[in-house]
């Protein structure tokens, strides 16, 4: 899967991991050593994220059913955990520094292709 910026066109993420059991969304990116620059993983359902036994930060994307962005989260630290986003049905965790660079901002629409 890829996960394309609807209105630029950019590509944020090449290698998208789907999340989607209990088990894949609570293990999330534990114990990994790094996420490659253009790699995601999209948590699905989901509406609230932690950061525990993580050993890098991460950009954080809550996405609503329409795959439009309700809330960013940038630089999430180890060891932090987000409040629930009621309006988020995903969650998309990439590379620190990724909504800076692609200039997300809520409300803007994503599209993942598969």
């Amino acid at each position: 899967m890829k996960i394309y910026h609807r209105a630029t066109g950019q590509c944020l993420a090449e290698k998208v991991a789907l999340a989607n059991t209990v088990f894949k969304r609570l293990r999330g990116l534990m114990f990994r050593r790094r996420l490659a620059p253009a790699e995601a993983i999209w948590l699905r359902p989901c509406n609230g994220v932690h950061t525990f036994w993580m050993l890098f930060a991460i950009d954080v994307i809550f996405l609503d059913q329409q795959l439009r962005i309700v809330k960013l989260v940038e630089n999430m630290r180890p060891f932090r955990v987000t409040s629930p986003q009621l309006a988020a049905r995903s969650v998309v965790e990439m590379p620190a520094h990724t909504i800076s660079r692609a200039s997300l901002k809520v409300g803007d629409q994503l599209e993942i292709v598969r």
